[in-house]
């Protein structure tokens, strides 16, 4: 079966034989740097809650700059902004409410640090006993974090593949695999502080490199933004509809009942990731927390606006239809309108795609291993060491660290498995676990007094049941010819993501299952009520 990425035709190097070197020096000398930074950084600390939250000590706007930096992923910087270049409102609809998102997570951020909860399983057990709902927390967590691995690995060899002109099958599973190698290497290693670091980091630099894009394509336009946006309009693979919903074959023709739906699952899926709980847990108190998270609303806004900006100067610069030759999705993007926007033999193309080139493995570096990373910590604070023979400090903390590489190189063989299928809808299935069997647990632990112990079980299995056998029976998996399985239909929920009926069914499973405990438990007192 094979995925709608024609990269493997060869047919264009937007890099050039005469700039390739030079690329791919500096790229390598990028990654030695990131690397020996992460080594240097890297703590000795054998105590696992600091080494997981840096000690509660970030401060607000370090701590707001690194909750930024875990918006800007592989998936954001190449995924959205190629979904901008070939599908205009529809791409941007989708980065509008990934900031939305964010304000969802600062209407909880303090209540989570308040709860002195790092893990999804803490939260759960939060007037909860029992090891059911920690359980339960890490089995979400691996749902969610596996498949976004599988993606963002396989983006990072996609784009790495073309920047170094060899863009056939095994080239990028290739790239995919070191890249990920690479990447378990360094999330071995790594802590939350020094994560924090390289997050904090890549928000400046990935502004600016989207900044200087959009500039120098303005500037090809005598400085208009309106010749610029109409320019990309004519050059859209669909002039006609390029402004206006329901160009994204995914969704097109699904309904307004189906975009609501895919609404709910972004910008509920997206607060609840579980990196982002384990990011807001570092603050120093509840007011910190929350004053981070609206310094990240501001950075991620400002990324969301120049990507948008690059989405469609890349649609006018390069075209839609040369855009779409190279991948159907538009991943290639950024790399084919930093090639573009400067003449063949410049110094400073050669510098402006490097740029690019060090921005992508700086993604792919932080985004993959803050979400191994706390998968890894929610997998061993969680079950590991409550479920076996006790573990002194040093004893999690090694287990920590074999969780992390071995979710890493999970990732790694299962992205290049899977390279020659359509698995893009693992995203949405991640962020639908998340909206469905995080975000209603939550809401009924911190406003509901009744919520107990069946009630979340109900809510949290159920709702992944749900999604689960609705994603199974959607048009991403078989019927339509982004499927992945084109060939055949048995498609019978009709739309693109569970959220519509799997977010309100977790709220209710949660409900039922308190009330029927409660309802157990009176009948309970009138009986020794009876008895006496």
């Amino acid at each position: 079966m094979k995925t709608p990425l024609l990269l493997g035709s060869g047919a264009l190097d937007p890099v050039g034989s005469a700039a390739r070197s030079p690329v791919i020096i500096a790229f390598l000398v990028f990654i030695g740097l990131c690397l020996l930074w992460v080594l240097a950084v890297a703590s000795q600390d054998e105590h696992p809650e600091r080494l997981c939250t840096a000690d509660r000590s970030l401060s607000p706007v370090f701590n707001g700059f690194a909750l930024a930096g875990e918006y800007i992923t592989v998936v954001t910087l190449f995924t959205a902004s190629g979904a901008i270049a070939l599908f205009g409102y529809d791409g941007i609809a989708s980065a509008v409410d990934s900031v939305i998102a964010l304000g969802v997570l600062l209407l909880l951020a303090r209540r989570i640090r308040d709860s002195g909860c790092h893990t999804p399983g803490g939260l759960f057990s939060l007037g909860v006993s029992g090891q059911g709902p920690r359980t339960a927390a890490a089995v979400v967590t691996l749902v969610i974090t596996i498949p976004l691995l599988i993606v963002q690995l396989r983006a990072a060899g996609i784009s790495a593949a073309l920047l170094i002109g060899m863009s056939s099958d095994a080239a990028q599973v290739t790239c995919t695999v070191l890249m990920g190698c690479l990447v378990a290497c360094f999330a071995a290693v790594a802590d939350l502080r020094g994560t924090s670091f390289l997050q904090v980091v890549k928000v400046p630099i990935t502004l600016v490199t989207l900044a200087v894009i959009s500039l120098l394509a303005l500037r090809r336009f005598s400085w208009s933004p309106g010749d610029l946006l109409s320019a990309a309009v004519d050059r859209s693979a669909a002039p006609d509809g390029y402004l206006s919903r329901g160009l994204w074959a995914h969704t097109a023709g699904l309904g307004p009942l189906n975009t609501l739906g895919d609404h709910m699952v972004v910008i509920l899926g997206m607060a609840m990731m579980p990196h982002l709980i384990l990011r807001v847990a570092a603050s120093r108190s509840g007011r910190a927390a929350r004053r981070a998270t609206s310094i990240a609303v501001g950075l991620t806004g400002a990324f969301y606006v120049l990507l948008i900006t690059a989405g469609f100067a890349a649609a006018a610069v390069v075209g839609g239809e040369a855009i779409r030759a190279v991948d159907a999705n538009g991943q290639a993007a950024p790399i084919l309108l930093a090639s573009g926007v400067l003449d063949h033999g410049a110094t400073a193309r050669v510098v402006l795609i490097t740029a690019v080139a060090c921005v992508a493995f700086l993604t792919v570096l932080t985004a993959v291993t803050s979400v191994t990373f706390a998968a890894a910590v929610s997998l061993t604070h969680d079950v590991l060491t409550r479920t076996g023979r006790p573990l002194n400090d040093t004893g999690e903390v090694r287990v920590l660290r074999v969780a992390v590489a071995g979710l890493c190189l999970a990732g790694v063989s299962l992205s290049a498995s899977l390279h020659r299928y359509p698995v893009e809808f693992l995203v949405t299935f991640s962020l639908s676990v998340a909206a469905t069997c995080v975000f209603p647990v939550l809401i009924y632990s911190f406003f509901w007094p009744g919520f107990d112990r069946r009630g979340l079980l109900w809510s949290v299995y159920g709702g992944l049941l749900l999604c689960v056998v609705l994603t199974f029976f959607s048009p991403t998996v078989s019927g339509t010819e982004y499927a992945l399985w084109p060939d055949v239909a048995f498609d019978w929920y009709p739309f693109h993501t569970p959220g519509l009926i799997s977010v309100p069914a977790a709220f209710l499973l949660g409900w039922l299952g308190s009330r029927r405990s409660s309802a157990e438990a009176g009948r309970g007192s009138r009986r020794l009520h009876t008895t006496v």
